[in-house]
C-alpha cells in the first residue's frame, strides 16, 4: 500500500520511526516533509499536503504527526475528501477506520510513544470499514 506521511518539528521523530515501521512492512512510504526536527515549521501544510496526496490517488491513506495531532489533524480535515483521526490507541485507531471510514491517520508526537503509536498503525491499516449503518454518518460528515 502506498502512504502519504507528513509532520511538522515537533512530530518528525514520531513520523520518521513510524515511516521505518511502514516500509519495513512493505508498504510505500511517500513522504511530504518536513524532513528535520531542527527547524520550526508550520503543521497546516503538511497536513493538507497529506490530505491532498490522499484525495488525488497519489496514495491510498495518509499518516500526520504534529506536537499533539490535534493542529495537523484539523489541518488535514480541511482537504475535502479527507477523514483524518486523531488517534490515541489501538481501540480509537480501529474505531477510526471500522466506524469512520478515516482515510488519515493523525498521532501527537509529544503526547503518543512509539509502542502504543505502532500497534494503533497497524490496527488502522488491519482494519477495514464496516459501512452499513455508519455509511449514513459519513454522508451527513462529506455533505
Amino acid at each position: 500500500m502506498r502512504i502519504a506521511v507528513g509532520s511538522d518539528h515537533a512530530g518528525y521523530d514520531l513520523k520518521a520511526e513510524l515511516a521505518k515501521h511502514l516500509a519495513d512492512g512493505g508498504h510505500e512510504v511517500v513522504d511530504m516533509g518536513t524532513n528535520s526536527p531542527d527547524v520550526s515549521v508550520d503543521y497546516p501544510k503538511f497536513g493538507e499536503a497529506v490530505g491532498q496526496a490522499v484525495v488525488s490517488g497519489q496514495v491510498e491513506l495518509g499518516l500526520c504527526v504534529c506536537g499533539t495531532g490535534i493542529g495537523i489533524s484539523i489541518a488535514a480535515n480541511k482537504v475535502p475528501g479527507i477523514r483524518a483521526a486523531l488517534v490515541h490507541d489501538v481501540t480509537t485507531a480501529g474505531l477510526a477506520r471500522e466506524h469512520n471510514d478515516a482515510n488519515v491517520i493523525c498521532f501527537g508526537g509529544r503526547t503518543t510513544g512509539i509502542i502504543v503509536a505502532t500497534e494503533a498503525l497497524d490496527t488502522f491499516l488491519g482494519t477495514a470499514y464496516a459501512g452499513g449503518r455508519h455509511q449514513r454518518r459519513i454522508d451527513e460528515i462529506t455533505q
